[in-house]
């Protein structure tokens, strides 16, 4: 018999050695006895697909921005009408998450109110994201063009000359405050259209499910796939790169060198410097791809592309083999196109002329809300982060070049608040030629918090806490996530029955084969032709990967997860939000996936 609840978020005490690990978190993330009455009685959900590891203090902001963001747009702006926001909480290093109830709100209200809020932006959505690019890559820039380099000996007579009156430790100061109130304004942008064009794929997804009793999730998603977006657009770059190669005839030498010094060999004929300046101008921005295993941008270690050039440079070489095997190297988008028209348009057929245009507009403005859906990531979780960890890290490194800290990595040991803290102390001292107190002071802190840290990553949190919920509506929590009764379900289930692993139907399709657990960029080598990739989640950085794989398995993730979308638009099978594929299943184990169903049995 399958245990009812999953256990309370009271029942669990510090790892060893991580006593004491609530002073890396801010007070509102954490469990406590005052709200415990009422966190007791709500359902939490690990939130693997942001963070699979244990959150650094620093990069606490990351979850904070879309706390805040999500609410604010569902609950005040938008006023969706069955959902509000997430509450988060913080235990032994985990982010958790719990839908917050809207029993008490009157729904029919909120949806007159959400017709006309919505309804403005859908008529003009297209002149809208059209603007939000712009205001987006502004932002963008804006963070990229902030300085944190060390401070200078003595300013350059220009700030003289210049009348500018005031110094670059003000500037530090400043900047620092900017950089965190602009990714807060970027993420409210995150959730200007993200929310709402989940609603709009979910109003379609149940006029199918009342039109054609019985029809399945695949069916439904499969209608709204196919379409070109930007996201797929560094993947392609790299196939384009691949295909350059062979047509300069510097292949050869890119397939038998590594990227330390192929680069070196490449530029002594002038068709290899054409291809390393296609190269170069490509990096940017096409490889500032966070290379995060799951979500990209949630954690500061991950770096890019562009920090790790051997990312893209190996899926070059793959793709040169390819090509030279006679393969065709590009995504089956007009087949994925064909099979889009041939089954909307048979369910088209069965429909009561009455219903057709309801269908037809649904549709429309599913398949338009889509391509935001999955172009925001390129948008934000990656040029956006990839801008403020690069920016945080830049600050990191002039900190411990000005002996402030050891190592630039202690930096993300402090919560960004202690950050301001230190940049103070450290403009004060600056600024007057007095010894700061900023590294004798956080230094024991910082050591201790590296011990915590350690001892926290040895915990195996449970994908849940407390009591399941009657019913999931939150749109973002069921298309994003994955997370439905069904799918709660099957992960009390699974505990009974541990040959089985239950989630979402991602895509479409039945395969079995071995395993390969991937739970970071730099394992992606290690793939083999036909493996069966099993992770927290996929990033857009791993698209390479696709085209060698079978199959896909992942921890978190809905049927409009990129995970999902990214293999129904390759054309393989995947099951998503199981919940705990990564600590089941074994690195050679046979499984079979059943895409269909939702379902992976383990074989041996």
């Amino acid at each position: 018999m399958a245990d009812s609840s999953f256990p309370s978020p009271f029942d669990f005490e510090a790892p060893p050695g991580a006593e004491g690990w609530e002073s890396m978190y801010n007070w509102y993330h954490l469990f406590g006895e005052d709200r415990r009455p009422a966190d007791e009685t709500k359902f939490w959900f690990q939130d693997a697909l942001h963070h699979p590891y244990v959150m650094h203090p620093y990069d606490e902001i990351q979850c904070e921005c879309w706390w805040q963001a999500l609410g604010a747009m569902n609950t005040r702006i938008f006023a969706v009408p069955p959902a509000l926001g997430l509450e988060q909480r913080i235990l032994n290093g985990r982010l958790y998450v719990s839908p917050v109830a809207a029993a008490e709100v009157d729904i029919p209200a909120r949806a007159e109110e959400f017709a006309e809020r919505a309804g403005y932006y859908y008529q003009n959505w297209d002149k809208i994201y059209g603007e939000w690019k712009e205001k987006v890559l502004d932002r963008v820039n804006l963070v990229r063009s902030l300085n944190f380099q060390p401070l200078p000996d003595r300013e350059p007579l220009e700030t003289v000359t210049g009348h500018i009156g005031h110094s670059a430790g003000f500037r530090w100061e400043r900047d620092f405050a900017l950089m965190i109130s602009t990714m807060y304004e970027t993420y409210q942008w995150h959730f200007e259209l993200l929310n709402i064009g989940y609603a709009a794929y979910l109003t379609f997804f149940q006029f199918c499910q009342q039109a054609f009793p019985g029809i399945g999730d695949q069916s439904v998603s499969r209608m709204v796939g196919g379409l070109h977006v930007e996201l797929y657009r560094p993947d392609d770059e790299l196939k384009r790169l691949a295909k350059l190669a062979e047509q300069l005839g510097v292949g050869d030498v890119i397939v038998a060198h590594d990227v330390h010094s192929v680069f070196e060999k490449l530029t002594t004929t002038e068709d290899g410097r054409k291809w390393i300046e296609d190269w170069e101008s490509t990096r940017d921005p096409w490889f500032q791809i966070n290379s995060d295993p799951g979500h990209p941008g949630g954690d500061h270690r991950f770096g890019t592309w562009d920090d790790h050039l051997g990312i893209p440079y190996a899926a070059v070489q793959n793709y040169v083999k390819r090509l030279r095997d006679g393969e065709i190297i590009d995504r089956p988008t007009e087949q994925v196109l064909a099979e889009r028209d041939r089954i909307s348009g048979e369910y088209r057929d069965l429909l009561n002329p009455d219903d057709v245009a309801a269908f037809d507009e649904l549709l429309t403005l599913a398949r338009k809300v889509f391509v935001y859906i999955e172009e925001h990531v390129l948008y934000i979780e990656h040029w956006m982060w990839a801008a403020f960890w690069g920016k945080s890290k830049e600050l990191a490194r002039s900190l411990s070049a000005m002996d402030v800290l050891a190592d630039p990595e202690d930096l993300f040991f402090l919560r960004r608040s202690e950050v301001a803290e230190l940049i103070f102390d450290t403009v004060a001292a600056w600024s007057t030629g007095a010894p700061g107190r900023g590294r004798a002071y956080w230094a024991p802190i910082i050591a201790r918090r590296r011990e915590i840290f350690a001892a926290l990553e040895a915990w195996e949190p449970p994908p849940a806490l407390g009591p399941p919920p009657q019913a999931v509506t939150e749109p973002l929590t069921v298309m994003l996530w994955g997370i439905t009764t069904d799918s709660v379900a099957g992960w009390l289930e699974d505990a009974a029955e541990p040959g089985t692993l239950r989630g979402v139907a991602g895509s479409p399709g039945v395969v079995e084969g071995p395993v390969r657990v991937v739970q970071s960029a730099e394992q992606l080598s290690q793939i083999q032709e036909g493996e069966i990739l099993v992770c927290p989640a996929t990033s857009p950085a791993w698209a390479p990967v696709f085209s060698r794989i079978a199959a896909t398995v992942s921890d978190v993730g809905g049927i409009m997860s990129h995970t999902a979308i990214v293999c129904r638009e390759y054309g393989l099978p995947a099951v998503v939000g199981t919940g705990r594929a990564v600590s089941t299943l074994r690195n050679g184990q046979r499984v079979r996936v059943d895409g269909n169903t939702g379902v992976v049995t383990i074989l041996d």
